[in-house]
């Protein structure tokens, strides 16, 4: 399952990479990859185990307080899962927002996402489009 979410993390950050860079869409591949539905569940099933492990870290925390005797390498491990955990969640989470705003990109600026014909970015407020100077025919 992980190895296909990269797989749909690499294509959608292609095509993101591609529209920052004024290049049209191509055609999607036949190979749809991961259904939305699919990252759904994923996205309960991180959310879930990320909630119970956030819950251990803060009941570990509290029980060595309660003994006075702090183990920081238990500690860091757990932290280091829950990071883990997160980022993996915040993928997931970003795809599915690829998927469902039907983004045409990312601002250059912040990397907030930007529907189609957007002009200005929503956060930033930074200027999306390319201008090119008009110049006039036939002007004397």
């Amino acid at each position: 399952m992980n190895e296909r979410i990269e797989q749909l993390r690499d294509r959608m950050a292609e095509r993101v990479g591609d529209l920052r860079h004024g290049r049209p869409p191509e055609d999607p591949p036949d190979d749809p990859g991961i259904a939305p539905s699919e990252l759904r569940d994923r996205r309960d099933r991180l959310a879930a185990q990320f909630a119970e492990v956030q819950w251990d870290l803060g009941g570990l925390t509290y029980e060595m307080a309660a003994r006075d005797s702090f183990r920081l390498d238990v500690l860091v491990r757990k932290a280091a899962r829950l990071q883990e955990l997160d980022a993996e969640l915040g993928d997931v989470e970003r795809l599915l927002r690829l998927e469902d705003a039907g983004a045409a990109g990312a601002c250059t600026s912040c990397g907030s996402l930007h529907a189609r014909g957007a002009v200005f970015c929503w956060q930033c407020g930074a200027d999306l489009m390319e201008r090119r100077p008009v110049q006039a025919e036939g002007v004397a």
